[in-house]
């Protein structure tokens, strides 16, 4: 395609030579097919399928010209094709008209597909044809993005499924938690207000139930007051004074797991607060966004924003909520076994029989504690032969979904997938948990399976009340959604309080599809600040420009899209999303300077 756009002058000549050769007239001087039209412009998977319509006109230019006109409609990528046949052609006074509907049974080579006509005229079945023009370039397949546990090439390999343990009743997975700390005008001293003194209990208290601490995130925040000062320093003095403070009080004794950073001059958090502040109006609510999504500076969008009526009591209501510094958690529950007790457990490995000395909750400790997958396989396994229980066979299931995601042997992935289905529908009959269906319904998503993966989702959200395990299990489903072309569903599917830059993407994709770009943006946006590393939050933004006519922006996106992901470098080059821009001059040197080497 990058030869196409930016030939030499070498290969433009072949080319024309070629074209002539072959053509009555060089392509670009068409006679009978220079009004053909497809509609939509652009193809675009849905749900399962590529619909589109194809009509034009074929012009008579004489008693005799066309003679025996014949018009074929070709779809192919490579050597990959399917003939849609030849369009019924209807004869008028002036010219031959055509029109046909089209739905097409979605295959992954479609994705970098043309739509090409051909005209044939004169003697039949010459196999020559007349004239040729590519009416439409590739599928748009950006449901495709979603993220339901799938591995994509250089990037770190997804945790999937949800283990579950007897004697906590909890997911076995680090939770998130975010706590904020509020200060004065213009300055960076903590004081102890009640605000402040209940989110540190509150911290204290979430990592009472999660002692081990993975990582955390301080960023200071400032607001756009005068008094806040007019450079990033107050921000980042907050962030650190927050720091400071875990530690002095002993709330966090490790400080290297501590990252901290500033927000300066972003009107990211305040768009945040509008979503949830309940005094304004849903139109006035957009004409905020309106403004907040713009690509000008900040402070002439600070003087817009001063101009909607109310902003002063909008800005007296949310601005003290940015002289803060947030604090991000993430941490899980304390796991771990004796060491006499792990001697014991290998040595029933290794001699297996038909009881054990050690307890339920031992085996479960031991199954956790192993750091291989191979280990966790061997202990779960063998507590299906001890206990009456669908937890082992529902954690063994999750273990081997995670190895198949580490194989890059189609047939064993596949043995692997339905081992842990198998495992699911035994644990299914001991106890319909709910953990259970979801993770069936996972590999059922993996598999290609949406609909029946969609049903078992749906059986988990029936039982359980729990607000962690539907936020996740809601996820999933509204990427389901997403994939089965239920965009305003899918929608719904993310009004939960998600903090992966996986689910924040995917929360982006829905909006973006159902056409609330605003919405979109703040979600991917909120991708991307969760995670600087995450390209496809980047991508999202790239989207969202590109369809408003924004390339310099959605060439700035992309710059940092292509750098995180190396799937999104070969992506861009097939996405009828960026066709405008891939035909920029330029392009070509853009793209080799910034294509990810990972």
């Amino acid at each position: 395609m990058l030869a196409r756009l930016f030939p030499n002058p070498k290969i433009i000549l072949i080319l024309f030579l070629f074209c002539f050769w072959e053509l009555p007239l060089p392509a670009q001087e068409l006679r009978f097919l220079k009004d053909a039209e497809v509609v939509p412009s652009k193809l675009e998977y849905f749900r399962d399928s590529v619909q589109f319509s194809v009509k034009g006109t074929i012009p008579i230019e004489s008693v005799v010209i066309p003679r025996n006109p014949e018009l074929r409609l070709i779809f192919k990528a490579g050597e990959k094709s399917l003939d849609l046949g030849s369009l019924f052609l209807r004869k008028g006074l002036a010219n031959y008209s055509y029109e046909q509907d089209f739905k097409l049974a979605f295959e992954p080579w479609m994705g970098g597909a043309n739509l090409e006509l051909i005209f044939f005229q004169g003697k039949r079945k010459t196999g020559k044809p007349y004239e040729k023009r590519v009416i439409s370039q590739g599928v748009k397949t950006t449901a495709f993005l979603a993220k339901i546990g799938q591995v994509i090439p250089g990037e770190d390999i997804p945790v999937l499924g949800m283990m579950f343990s007897k004697r906590a009743e909890v997911m076995a997975v680090q939770q998130t938690a975010e706590f904020t700390i509020l200060f004065d005008p213009g300055t960076a001293e903590f004081e102890e207000s009640d605000n402040n003194l209940n989110q540190l209990n509150q911290l204290r208290t979430f990592l009472m139930k999660n002692p081990v601490v993975s990582s955390v995130k301080v960023t200071g925040l400032q607001s756009p007051e005068k008094e806040e000062g007019r450079n990033s320093k107050l921000g980042m003095d907050r962030a650190l004074v927050v720091k400071d403070l875990l530690i002095s009080e002993n709330i966090l004794l490790r400080e290297d797991l501590i990252e901290v950073n500033s927000r300066w001059n972003d009107w990211f958090d305040l768009r945040l607060l509008l979503t949830g502040y309940d005094k304004i109006s849903s139109a006035l609510r957009e004409r905020y966004y309106s403004i907040l999504m713009e690509e000008s500076d900040f402070l002439s969008q600070q003087l817009e924003l001063k101009k909607i009526p109310g902003f002063e009591q909008v800005s007296r209501d949310l601005y003290p909520n940015l002289r803060a510094a947030k604090i991000e958690i993430v941490s899980g529950p304390n796991q771990g076994l004796a060491p006499s007790e792990y001697a014991v457990l290998k040595e029933e490995l290794d001699k297996p029989s038909s009881v054990s000395s050690l307890s339920f909750d031992d085996w479960v400790k031991g199954a956790e504690e192993s750091p291989r997958l191979e280990d966790k396989a061997l202990i779960y396994s063998r507590m299906t032969e001890l206990f009456n229980s669908s937890m082992p066979y529902n954690n063994l299931a999750v273990v081997k979904m995670r190895l198949a995601q580490r194989t890059v042997d189609p047939d064993l992935r596949e043995k692997l997938w339905s081992e842990g289905i198998r495992l699911l529908e035994q644990g299914i009959r001991i106890e319909p948990h709910p953990y259970l269906f979801y993770n069936m319904g996972q590999i059922l998503a993996l598999k290609g399976a949406y609909w029946e993966a969609y049903i078992k989702l749906s059986e988990a959200a029936s039982k359980s009340r729990d607000p962690e395990f539907l936020k996740t299990n809601e996820g999933l489903r509204g990427a389901l959604d997403i994939l089965r072309g239920d965009y305003k569903l899918a929608v719904l599917r993310f009004d939960y309080p998600f903090s992966d830059s996986k689910d924040l993407f995917n929360k982006g994709l829905a909006y973006y599809l159902a056409g609330d770009f605003v919405n979109a943006s703040l979600a991917f946006e909120e991708s991307v600040l969760k995670n600087r590393e995450y390209g496809f939050g980047y991508y999202g933004l790239a989207l969202i420009a590109a369809n408003s006519g924004q390339f310099e922006v959605a060439s700035i996106q992309l710059e940092k899209a292509l750098a995180a992901s190396s799937f999104l470098s070969e992506y861009i080059l097939t996405d009828p999303n960026f066709e405008e821009f891939r035909n920029r001059e330029g392009f070509f040197d853009w793209y080799k300077k910034n294509k990810s080497s990972k």
